[in-house]
């Protein structure tokens, strides 16, 4: 229908016609998640959310970034976020502390991550209930940790305590399982560095070396490392998985993905392992439709996404002629 009467506008000009099939999508950035306070500062830490303009709760995913425990980038994998943002999710990608801060700083952060979510539902149009999480490498590790310690209470700290921070869906892209031993598999020369107590890995676990501390390897402190990995808290109810490696991986080894795929399938956990063949840690293979297709109609399936929610688009009707 035209709305506009004045003569003579559609002359020569090619009329389309728009189903209004999409929702547009808001983005926010620079939300502030979580306040860290010590004696003499305030450290911020940051999400930013992509919103779908639609009138239905909406399930969320939050994305937490790779970075070889060193650095925690958010705002990188647009394509995967935007993808599921357009299947009506609304997506928040967070940063977290990495070394030289130490576990469980990591773990503390994602779960202040999901509450403040939680806490404000209402305001970016949730649905509390239905949130996933999804991370690659490091941030693999971090949703595994996520998704394996969803019934213990001792990693929840900071603001909106009252909100739970269990997750109801984890999908991890080459991530890490078992911290004691990420060289597994890998020639020798790998293997030994990760001997190191300078290996990001054991910074994680017993920080650098710093006045009479000389650092210290993961195998001098096993115990902590278990506690520190997924596999040491696969027990009891976890939420449904899916765990996706690269067959060619050469930083961090698949079978990390498969000691945890095995481990909660002993678990009776609902979970799904997938290889990406020759696929590389983070290459371009994981940027690919296939890839992420697989993962959108994953969330959507175990998040329960129907039709009806990515079709109920919220029209502004002063935006059409």
């Amino acid at each position: 229908m035209e709305h506009n009467t004045l003569p003579g506008f559609t002359e020569g000009a090619e009329v389309i016609n728009i189903a209004t099939h999409q929702a547009q999508i808001d983005s926010i950035g620079d939300v502030v998640y979580e306040q860290i306070k010590d004696t003499r500062s305030v450290r911020q830490m940051h999400m930013s959310v992509l919103i779908p303009r639609t009138d239905v709760k909406k399930p969320a995913i939050i994305y937490f970034p790779g970075g070889g425990f060193t650095s925690a980038e958010h705002d990188k994998f647009i394509e995967m976020r935007m993808a599921l943002a357009e299947a009506g999710f609304v997506v928040a990608a967070a940063e977290y502390r990495t070394v030289p801060d130490v576990f469980p700083a990591p773990l503390v952060d994602g779960k202040a991550a999901v509450r403040y979510l939680r806490e404000h539902a209402e305001e970016y149009g949730i649905d509390p209930q239905r949130i996933g999480v999804l991370g690659d490498s490091a941030g693999g590790w971090l949703v595994q940790m996520l998704g394996t310690t969803n019934n213990e209470k001792s990693f929840d700290e900071g603001d909106f305590l009252n909100q739970p921070s269990n997750v109801q869906a984890v999908v991890s892209l080459y991530g890490l399982s078992d911290l004691r031993d990420i060289g597994e598999g890998f020639p020798q020369e790998i293997q030994k560095v990760h001997k190191s107590p300078a290996v990001t890995e054991a910074l994680l676990i017993n920080g650098p070396a710093f006045r009479n501390f000389a650092g210290a390897s993961i195998s001098e402190s096993s115990e902590k490392a278990l506690q520190a990995s997924p596999v040491g808290h696969v027990r009891g109810s976890i939420p449904p998985f899916l765990i996706m490696h690269g067959s060619a991986d050469s930083l961090v080894s698949p079978l990390q993905s498969a000691k945890i795929f095995k481990a909660l399938k002993n678990n009776g956990t609902d979970v799904e392992y997938t290889l990406v063949s020759g696929a590389e840690h983070g290459d371009y293979r994981w940027y690919q439709p296939e890839v992420i297709k697989r993962i959108v109609s994953w969330f959507s399936q175990k998040l329960n996404v129907q039709q009806k929610e990515k079709n109920d688009v919220k029209v502004d009707p002063d935006a059409s002629l």
